[in-house]
């Protein structure tokens, strides 16, 4: 059982930056394939950066350049630096863990953390 928990959420206020971080529980941490999604209010859970156990990354074309995904496999936590916000970001951020591959499906997802808020105004 892996248990993630966000944070690092807020507002903000366009063009700044957040950085989320996830904490995940669990000696296998390192195989895991990581991401982060998002959910805006009336909208579906879309795909924003994955990451996987050697460092690969990928990211949603919304974001592309301007959000970045990393992950500290001794500290066991995974972040999400975003930059040059927009109100369009404006959603619940949600951490997930995949024990085997990982892709832009949640449905390739086992675990999912509570959620942060990230609220940007114009």
């Amino acid at each position: 059982q892996v248990q993630l928990v966000e944070s690092g959420g807020g507002a903000v206020q366009a063009g700044g930056s957040l950085r989320l971080s996830c904490a995940a529980s669990g000696r296998t941490f390192s195989s895991y394939a990581m991401a982060w999604f998002r959910q805006a209010p009336g909208k579906e859970r879309e795909f924003v950066a994955r990451i996987g156990w050697f460092g690969n990354t990928a990211y949603a074309d919304s974001v592309k350049g301007r959000f970045a995904i990393s992950r500290d496999n001794v500290k066991n936590e995974v972040y999400l630096q975003m930059n040059s916000l927009k109100p369009e970001d404006t959603a619940v951020y949600y951490c997930a863990a995949a024990v085997r591959g990982g892709s832009s499906l949640t449905s390739s997802y086992d675990y999912w953390g509570q959620g942060t808020q990230v609220t940007v105004s114009s």
